[in-house]
């Protein structure tokens, strides 16, 4: 028998319709596709909160600080605040917003208060070197740092009526976090949110910030922050 012979023995010759391919339909069962999960952005998770310069003086004794105990611990300053350096102190307790362990907390931020409230006209020129702290701090995405960061740039915006139009160039810096929270306010219906009373509520602190930051930031305060956050509404032209 020839080659040729026994291939054509060995192919087996398929009527219309009886072979597997090219067929619209099947009843074999489809394999199972694993379900899709949606993705997460992670746009609200806490970053890690870097060790501040404040740390690193106050351990090592270079601020003149200590804590006052008694019924409410305030701050005892060693020194005049008008005395300070403001170039100098002003920015490391700036750095130390960020911590969230005491005596670091409560000396830092409420150095800071103290400082703005005495400081005057001395606050203006250290500006410049305030936008790092405060754009770390905004940046760990910790609400409970985003509060008391808010809670002082109101007090940095009142404390000189210049400084609110010296942190409009640095709107680019400082808004990104505050249109990711704008909208975290809580909605509890008609439960009592008892954080209202300690003005802890980011989204209101957020609101009341932004207008502070129009009312004190001259002409083109309002267009730079539309332009960041753009479902704010002015609270003067309105």
């Amino acid at each position: 028998m020839s080659s040729q012979s026994q291939l054509r023995e060995s192919v087996t010759t398929l009527k219309k319709g009886e072979g597997l391919g090219g067929k619209t339909v099947s009843l074999n069962k489809p394999k199972e596709k694993p379900a899709p999960q949606k993705p997460v952005a992670g746009a609200f998770n806490h970053r890690s909160i870097p060790s501040s310069e404040f740390r690193r003086f106050y351990d090592r004794g270079d601020l003149p600080i200590a804590i006052e105990h008694g019924p409410q611990n305030r701050i005892y300053w060693k020194v005049e605040i008008q005395q300070l350096d403001y170039h100098h102190y002003l920015p490391i307790f700036f750095e130390g917003i960020r911590e969230k362990q005491d005596p670091y907390r409560f000396l830092s931020v409420q150095g800071v208060f103290d400082m703005l409230e005495k400081g005057g006209a001395k606050v203006l020129p250290v500006i410049p070197q305030l936008i790092i702290p405060i754009k770390i701090a905004l940046n760990t995405r910790d609400p409970e740092i985003v509060s008391i960061t808010l809670k002082i740039l109101q007090a940095l915006v009142a404390c000189s009526d210049t400084i609110g139009e010296a942190l409009v160039p640095y709107y680019r810096q400082i808004l990104p976090v505050l249109n990711l929270f704008k909208i975290k306010n809580k909605n509890l219906g008609d439960k009592i949110d008892y954080s209202q009373r300690k003005a802890a509520n980011l989204g209101d602190l957020i609101q009341q910030t932004l207008e502070m930051f129009e009312v004190h930031g001259g002409e083109d305060a309002f267009i730079n922050i539309k332009y960041m956050i753009p479902t704010y509404e002015s609270c003067v032209l309105n």
